[in-house]
């Protein structure tokens, strides 16, 4: 039976107004890159209100830092902001690494070169196997690129257009997580809400 990890207890300021769920409908991990440079930087984005009517903003449910520490700032009760369309039924996980910052929607800019420290992989394979012996259905595993495919205009170039989403990117290290994990990848765009 895995053990639970460490996981430091952060939650957001708006938590209770998220909507609630049951854990038993949470099928799916959705990995994602904060493309922001620092913890702080993505608990200040994950601060922001960007739902009015609810008084909510977009955050994953952990964070897992470039040191391997486990931050949960969403309960798992609850749904939080992470992925179009799959938000009811996932757990969202935030690695934080830069990505494309700070030029996001540049057309110059879409490398994502950050590697992921293996300390950092490390507890999140520790982390997936914990919440797949917590969550009953918890079956598959995916990332927000896989799950998000929307090409917007570039900012540099309205004429060009970039992926929205493209996290965790490139040098996420797929074949070490899905061999060290129970889960399956997901990597169509097919699943939604009713899935």
């Amino acid at each position: 039976m895995a053990a639970r990890p460490a996981i430091i207890t952060n939650p957001l300021p708006y938590i209770t107004c998220l909507a609630s769920r049951s854990v038993a409908r949470v099928n799916l991990a959705v990995i994602h890159c904060t493309e922001l440079p620092d913890l702080a930087a993505a608990r200040d984005y994950g601060h922001r209100i960007h739902y009015p009517d609810s008084g909510t903003g977009n955050a994953g449910h952990f964070y897992v830092d470039r040191n391997g520490n486990i931050e949960q700032w969403v309960p798992l009760e609850r749904v939080a902001h992470h992925v179009r369309g799959c938000n009811e039924h996932s757990v969202g996980i935030e690695l934080v690494n830069n990505g494309r910052f700070p030029d996001w929607y540049d057309s110059r800019n879409q490398g994502m070169t950050e590697p992921y420290p293996a300390v950092q992989i490390s507890s999140l394979v520790r982390l997936l196997s914990y919440l797949y012996l917590e969550l009953e259905s918890l079956e598959w595993i995916a990332g927000h690129e896989d799950l998000d495919s929307e090409k917007v205009p570039a900012s540099d170039n309205p004429h060009c257009l970039v992926q929205r989403k493209k996290d965790p990117g490139p040098l996420f290290p797929w074949a070490k997580v899905l061999a060290e994990t129970p889960l399956q990848r997901m990597s169509t765009h097919a699943t939604r809400e009713s899935g």
